[in-house]
């Protein structure tokens, strides 16, 4: 009896308390940092790398900036919501999409961006 009931709580604990967009986007995301011309040294946040680069950021509803150096042009990089974070109130799970807002995989940023520095 004991058994049963610790299994059946577990099982209803990962239903209620596990998030659509964590398990399926995950809390970081890449992103294609260009410019023209290549080689600019970019910074994203705490970040800096030479263009062409794929950088690995945490999800989250903070707006980024990347920007360069010696460059005029720089980009905001909007947090909005993914999509996947809508299947938990699809399929009633309440419980998690506040996990996924609390891990920040509710959010996503474009995957690319280009900046032009001519």
């Amino acid at each position: 009896m004991k058994k049963t009931f610790i299994i059946t709580t577990g099982i209803i604990s990962s239903i209620f308390f596990s998030g659509c967009a964590t398990i399926l986007s995950g809390t970081t995301q890449k992103i294609n940092i260009t410019s023209s011309p290549n080689g600019k040294e970019v910074q994203v946040g705490n970040q800096i790398v030479k263009t062409p680069s794929i950088i690995t950021v945490k999800r989250s509803n903070e707006d980024l900036i990347v920007k360069a150096k010696d460059c005029n042009d720089q980009k905001l990089l909007k947090s909005k919501i993914n999509p996947v974070f809508f299947v938990n109130l699809l399929s009633g799970g309440v419980f998690g999409s506040t996990t996924d807002y609390l891990t920040g995989a509710m959010w996503k940023y474009d995957e690319n961006v280009h900046l032009n520095c001519k």
